[in-house]
């Protein structure tokens, strides 16, 4: 058991250091984060080493702490000047926004994918929100020539659209689980 500690605890160290390394590898080159982390996650895991993960306590643990340095870490960097010009045309979006592209990218899955609506949907919400890490690293390593408002609006809305995206998921789920077993109360 005390092996396991040890490796579980080098495992780890390993993959941050591996995500260091991928940050500077990224800031170089201009590659998106994201997709870098993507892949040692491939690497890592049952597909790559082996490494066999199944604890769903933890993964949400860890990614609704992942979320929440995000969402700290791109409050903190926007001004507030810039929070308040951008933030009626960035609210819109984030929730007229989210809704369309959840019912456009809906109507899409279900006649190419032949999923119940209801399943169209939940994929529709699953990749609707704009990945609020991938525009700040964009808008602020990437070096793109925008006006501010512009700027300010793009990250305002990023950081914004995460919630109503997690609701219409989760909404979605539940109404699945419902219709799947009807004693089930929502």
């Amino acid at each position: 058991m005390e092996h396991a500690i040890y490796l579980v605890t080098l495992v780890g160290t390993a993959l941050v250091v591996a995500a260091a390394f991928s940050s500077l590898i990224a800031f170089r080159f201009g590659a998106p984060l994201l997709l870098l982390f993507l892949c040692i996650g491939l690497a890592t895991g049952t597909d790559g080493l082996g490494i066999q993960f199944d604890n769903a306590r933890i993964a949400y643990f860890a990614g609704s702490l992942a979320l929440a340095v995000i969402l700290f870490d791109s409050g903190f960097g926007t001004p507030l000047n810039a929070l308040r010009q951008a933030a009626g045309p960035a609210l819109s979006l984030a929730t007229f926004g989210v809704l369309v592209t959840t019912g456009l990218f809906g109507v899409a899955a279900h006649y190419l994918l032949d999923l119940t609506w209801l399943e169209s949907f939940l994929l529709g919400a699953a990749v609707a929100s704009t990945d609020a890490a991938a525009v700040f690293f964009l808008l602020r390593a990437g070096e793109i020539n925008l006006r501010e408002r512009v700027r300010s609006t793009l990250e305002v809305e990023s950081g914004t659209n995460d919630p109503i995206a997690i609701f219409l998921t989760i909404t979605l789920v539940e109404i699945i689980a419902a219709h799947a077993n009807p004693e089930t109360n929502v």
